[in-house]
């Protein structure tokens, strides 16, 4: 009798080896497959299959396993009284497997579209609108596959189902105090997803929030990341672009026109601005030379407000452009007209 069960403990523990042994060789076998792969897609010019061999190399080993598990399972330790909660564990390891290699497939995917996207492009409009459909929902499709694992997994247990059933039975006034508790949090949901379809915000675009300049930097299905220009970030709530008033300087083209105001004296000649403009501007590469302008639009009783008006491709050359045109303005009424700087007229009785 003691002879059979040293028998027994002896093949347990050699096919127990014997499986850890393969795990080491197939580790070894991948690791020269995948190094060969790896030289392989370096060659190319593409950095699309680096990506998606990365993307992929610890989820499909992570398979590999799984289907080397059910099989020793299912062949040596069928007789074991803990087979059915090994083949339990199998299921539950298969379906977030299932999970893990889709999600990935998902970010496979999207990163296969957003690398047909040219961000860099001075006209980047249509660009800025396919990623931030491509953020949005990869991020709700990553959210629905966890929450269906989940649920697949939990149902697994027949204990879960059993109280899943009777709270869903049971639980009327629970569940209607736990929905009114996350209505907010299924409106910010809600509210990132109508964001992504209606898009009054994409990624990169330039808006004027809380009194503060900034570009979109990142778009949740719950919050906003604003990129302030001084590198702070301003975080927000989905809802805040749905529901308050905000500037969109990039809402259908990036093109703006900036404003310059400059207060002067009665005596300055405004023609001779004018004449002087294309000059400042003709050669800086911030201006896109489609218009600019010079109007008196405001006087008091000590001085007249000239308007400069002058257009860019984009809302941060705008800034640049306007700003060393403030500063010829400057030095062009200094000098030539440096009387004409406003002043304070004091009448003495």
């Amino acid at each position: 009798m003691i002879s059979h069960l040293d028998n027994n403990n002896f093949k347990d523990f050699t096919n127990l080896a014997l499986f850890a042994i393969s795990l080491i060789i197939v580790f070894i076998l991948y690791r020269f497959l995948f190094n060969y792969l790896k030289r392989k897609v370096q060659i190319t010019p593409s950095k699309r299959d680096d990506f998606m061999l990365n993307l992929f190399r610890i989820p499909s080993l992570w398979f590999i396993y799984w289907i080397m598990l059910k099989i020793y399972t299912h062949i040596f330790l069928s007789d074991f009284t803990i087979y059915p909660y090994l083949v339990h564990f199998n299921a539950i390891l298969l379906i977030f497997s299932v999970a893990w290699i889709t999600i990935q497939g998902i970010k496979a995917a999207a990163y296969y579209m957003q690398s047909k996207l040219d961000i860099t492009a001075s006209d980047n409009l249509n660009a800025r609108t396919r990623l931030t459909q491509i953020k949005v929902f990869r991020n709700i499709l990553n959210s629905i596959i966890v929450t269906i694992a989940f649920s697949v997994a939990l149902m697994t247990f027949e204990q879960a189902r059993n109280i899943g059933l009777s709270l869903l039975t049971s639980a009327g006034i629970f569940g209607i105090i736990v929905g009114f508790a996350a209505q907010k949090s299924i409106g910010m949901i809600l509210a990132g997803i109508q964001l992504a379809i209606t898009q009054p915000i994409r990624l990169d675009d330039v808006v004027i929030v809380e009194g503060e300049w900034g570009r979109i930097e990142e778009i949740t299905l719950t919050y906003v990341v604003v990129k302030i220009w001084d590198e702070r970030r301003l975080v927000l709530p989905v809802n805040y672009f749905l529901e308050k008033p905000f500037q969109n300087w990039t809402r259908s083209s990036a093109d703006i026109i900036g404003t310059i105001f400059i207060t002067v004296d009665y005596s300055f000649p405004v023609e001779a601005l004018r004449r002087a403009l294309p000059a400042m501007i003709q050669d800086n590469p911030d201006w896109d030379k489609r218009m600019w302008n010079v109007q008196v639009t405001k006087t008091t009783e000590n001085y007249k407000e000239v308007r400069i008006l002058v257009s860019s491709a984009d809302a941060s050359k705008n800034w640049d452009l306007r700003t060393a045109v403030r500063e010829q303005l400057i030095d062009f009424i200094n000098e030539n007209y440096p009387e004409t700087f406003a002043k304070i007229r004091i009448k003495q009785v």
